[in-house]
């Protein structure tokens, strides 16, 4: 959900249902990167509300695109993570001998 002004799309809180510090920081960390944001943070409302707010303001852009953008960078970049862990693990199999294996 978006709480933001009418008037200036440049600045919005967004809250986000059933999320914690592990999305809020990513994202965080994410629009920091972006030259656009002059402002990014969040918070949690309570500790027993399963709920993060995050507030951006843009130099003019609209927040929500910015957004929607840091979210389409976070996935590319969890992608990319999963492809290297997975072809990591694929050359390990590959390479280790079957019956070499050392159990202490």
């Amino acid at each position: 959900m978006e709480h933001g002004s009418f008037t200036d799309e440049s600045k919005s809180t967004f809250s986000m249902a059933d999320e914690d510090h592990t999305l809020a920081n990513s994202i965080r960390y994410t629009l920091n990167q972006d030259p656009r944001v002059t402002f990014c943070g969040y918070s949690i409302p309570h500790p027993s509300d399963n709920r993060v707010n995050i507030r951006v303001q843009t130099t003019g852009d609209p927040a929500r695109e910015v957004l929607k953008d840091a979210c389409q960078n976070l996935m590319a970049v969890c992608q990319h993570v999963r492809n290297t862990l997975d072809k990591a693990v694929l050359d390990h199999k590959l390479t280790k001998p079957v019956g070499d294996i050392n159990i202490k």
